[in-house]
């Protein structure tokens, strides 16, 4: 189904089509009517499946079609301060056509953060992206006005419920309308999950998704390896001459600069889109790519959807994409056409958790390609270990900055 055949605003279609979007993923062709229709809604879609704009774009549609106050009409809930940022970048996207307002509200920063997200939620707007200890602070202190809110979002659900934020979701939605739309977006549906469902939903519809999968024609690799060794990495991957059309993602626009500049200095031919470029120079940079003028490009995940090119030899993730659907989408960028291709992903220290979880959403292992010899020691592929590590230097870092009675 295309996104043209959806009943949505003119102005959402624009951007849509801006960004190159046109055909729907499953859970966005079933879950989009329902929310147009006012039904509260119980989905359960892995990361991966398109879910983020199936729950924006309707609600971006709701909110520029029906009278608007200079209040919170929309607030989703999400479990870390990297979706609360991801998502707020793709409701950006969407709504750029539109004149809806957007604010992320997570946890961390300094004082002057948390200063303007209290200046932004005390003028209003349109919809808040917030973890539910940040938007507690706000709520506490007074300021935060969410009696005009007409839609309620839980987004992966039961990772919150896993992290402990049950009391502090129920906390929140205190404080909103009984008269209200609620959504919730579950990968799983365990027992604790069907209790908070039915504190918060009225006659919800249920919706199951799966995830989509990459091509069998992709032949899919990591090197697990430091920081510090992904730039040399590459260089060795793209020195197969075969590889005559290669794409590289990078996760920042600050990084995507980098490579790229390295990259020049070897001499290849190499080009880079980013948020820097004006629409035109990166239609020019694209345009030299497809045609072959140019041998590699380095980008930023501003095209992990939006580019039609059928035969691009090889796809290296620089940095472990930060979800499923990301990662099914930037490697599905080779193997077009029924074409065979290649699909590399670089995984630093910090980044095996993350790739695992893809591994796990996907259901198969992607296999973990020794380094070259001349490259030295790499880390052991160990993401479990990896994340009980982490876990242990936040609560040590707790410790240490807790002050003790007496000091």
């Amino acid at each position: 189904m295309k996104f043209s055949s959806f009943d949505l605003d003119s102005r959402l279609k624009d951007g849509l089509e801006a960004m190159q979007f046109e055909e729907a993923t499953p859970v966005q062709e079933r879950v989009i009517p329902e929310i147009l229709k006012g039904s509260d809604l119980i989905a359960c879609a892995q990361t991966g499946t398109g879910k983020t704009a199936a729950f924006l774009l309707p609600i971006i549609h709701r909110i520029i079609s029906g009278p608007r106050k200079e209040k919170i009409s929309a607030l989703v809930i999400v479990p870390t301060r990297e979706l609360a940022i991801q998502i707020s970048q793709q409701m950006e996207g969407f709504g750029y056509f539109t004149s809806v307002s957007s604010l992320a509200v997570y946890g961390g920063g300094t004082g002057e953060v948390f200063s303007n997200e209290k200046r932004a939620l005390t003028s209003g707007a349109d919809m808040v992206v917030c973890t539910p200890g940040r938007m507690i602070s706000h709520l506490n202190l007074g300021y935060t006005d969410l009696s005009e809110l007409k839609f309620l979002v839980l987004d992966e659900a039961d990772r919150m419920l896993d992290m402990g934020f049950f009391d502090d979701i129920m906390k929140i939605i205190s404080f909103v309308p009984q008269k209200r739309q609620s959504l919730l977006f579950s990968a799983t549906m365990p027992p604790k999950i069907r209790e908070l469902s039915r504190k918060i939903l009225h006659k919800p519809v249920e919706i199951n998704i799966g995830l989509s999968t990459p091509p069998e024609q992709i032949r899919q690799e990591a090197y697990v390896l430091f920081a510090d060794q992904k730039t040399d990495m590459v260089k060795s991957l793209i020195q197969d001459d075969r590889m005559k059309s290669i794409l590289i993602f990078g996760d920042t626009k600050v990084g995507v600069k980098q490579l790229s500049r390295s990259l020049k200095n070897q001499g290849l031919s190499v080009e880079e889109i980013h948020s820097d470029l004006a629409q035109s120079e990166r239609e020019a940079v694209m345009n030299r790519f497809k045609s072959r003028q140019v041998r590699i490009l380095v980008a930023t995940n501003i095209i992990s959807r939006g580019i039609d090119v059928e035969d691009i030899d090889m796809v290296i993730n620089y940095d472990v994409p930060h979800d499923a659907e990301d990662y099914v989408h930037r490697i599905g960028r080779t193997a077009r056409a029924g074409a065979h291709g290649k699909a590399c992903t670089l995984i630093g220290p910090d980044e095996q958790r993350q790739f695992a979880s893809i591994e796990r959403l996907l259901g198969r292992s992607v296999d973990k390609i020794p380094l070259p010899g001349n490259m030295g020691k790499t880390p052991v592929y160990k993401p479990e270990q990896r994340s009980q590590d982490k876990d242990r230097r936040k609560h040590f870092a707790r410790r240490k900055t807790k002050k003790r009675p007496g000091k």
